[in-house]
C-alpha cells in the first residue's frame, strides 16, 4: 500500500472518518482526477460545527448515500451547505427489513451469517442491475451540474468501495490503482474496525474473533468479485458503461474532459 497515497487524500475530519478526495490518481492516458470534484466518506452523521465549515468551503453540490433506511434513520445524514441529500439504498433487499447493527447480530447469535463467502456474494451482486448505481452514474454524467459530490455507507469501505470503482474507472484510472484506493480503507479505518472488534469480542469466541476480523479487512478478492461480475454479465467494462448507464464514449470523453487534468 502507497503511503503518499494518504496525505493527498484523506480530509481530517472532527466528527467523521474516512473522508476522502479522490482526487489525484493518473489515468492511462496521463492525465489525473482533479482534486476537489469527487469524494468517499463513511457516515456523516457526527459531523461537528468546524466540519460543517470545512466541507461547506468545498462547495458540494450533493450527499450520495447508499445505506438502507434502517441505518438512515438510526444515524441521519446532515445538511452540508446548498447540497442535495439523495439516499439511494446500494442493497435494497436490505431497505424494508428491519436494521440490525453488528452489535445486536453478535449479541442475537447470527454473526455466522457474516463471513468472506457473504461479503464476495454481496459484492458480485452489487454492480449488476442496480438502481442506487445508476443515480450515481446519472450524476456524473452531467459533472458540470452535479460536482463536486460525496457519496457514502456506513463504514465508506464496501458499498462506498464499489461506487468509488466505478467512477475512477469511468475517469480511465487503471484497476491497479482503483485496488490501491480500496484497499487504503484498511489504513484509514483502523479505529473503526478495532471498536468494532471490541465490541463483539464478549460475544464469541477468540477464534470466531478471529474469522471475523479476517473477514472484515478489506481484501482484494471482494472488488475482484465485482469487477468479475461486470465482466462476466457484459464482457467489458466499457459494454457495462453504456448498457448499464447510457455512458457512451461521447458521454463517458465528456465527463473525462471536466475530471481530469
Amino acid at each position: 500500500m502507497p503511503n503518499q497515497l494518504m496525505p493527498s487524500c484523506l480530509i481530517p475530519l472532527e466528527g467523521a472518518f474516512n473522508f476522502r478526495d479522490m482526487g489525484g490518481y493518473r489515468t492511462t492516458d496521463g492525465r489525473t482526477v482533479k482534486h476537489g470534484l469527487l469524494f468517499r466518506a463513511a457516515e456523516l452523521t457526527g459531523l461537528t460545527p468546524n466540519d460543517h465549515r470545512q466541507l461547506e468551503a468545498i462547495g458540494l453540490k450533493h450527499v450520495f448515500d447508499y445505506r438502507n433506511r434502517g441505518e438512515a434513520e438510526q444515524k441521519p445524514d446532515p445538511v452540508i451547505g446548498q447540497a442535495v441529500n439523495t439516499r439511494v439504498p446500494a442493497n435494497e433487499a436490505a431497505e424494508q427489513a428491519p436494521h440490525i447493527d453488528l452489535a445486536e447480530l453478535f449479541q442475537k447469535g447470527l454473526h455466522h451469517h457474516f463471513s468472506q463467502d457473504m461479503l464476495l456474494q454481496m459484492y458480485a451482486n452489487l454492480p449488476i442491475g442496480s438502481r442506487s448505481y445508476r443515480e450515481l452514474m446519472k450524476l456524473l454524467a452531467s459533472p458540470e451540474t452535479n460536482l463536486p459530490i460525496v457519496q457514502h455507507c456506513a463504514g465508506g469501505r464496501d458499498r462506498t468501495g464499489v461506487g468509488s470503482m466505478l467512477i475512477l474507472l469511468t475517469l480511465g484510472v487503471p484497476y491497479e490503482t482503483v485496488m490501491e484506493d480500496y484497499l487504503l480503507s484498511n489504513i484509514t479505518l483502523t479505529d473503526y474496525h478495532q471498536a468494532l472488534f471490541d465490541m463483539v469480542s464478549p460475544y464469541i469466541s477468540v477464534e470466531e474473533l478471529r474469522s471475523f476480523e479476517e473477514a472484515m479487512r478489506l481484501q482484494e478478492k471482494y472488488l475482484d468479485a465485482s469487477m468479475d461480475s461486470i465482466l462476466r454479465e457484459y464482457g467489458s467494462f466499457e459494454r457495462y458503461l453504456e448498457l448499464e448507464f447510457g455512458i457512451d464514449e461521447e458521454v463517458r470523453t465528456r465527463i473525462q474532459d471536466y475530471c481530469l487534468e
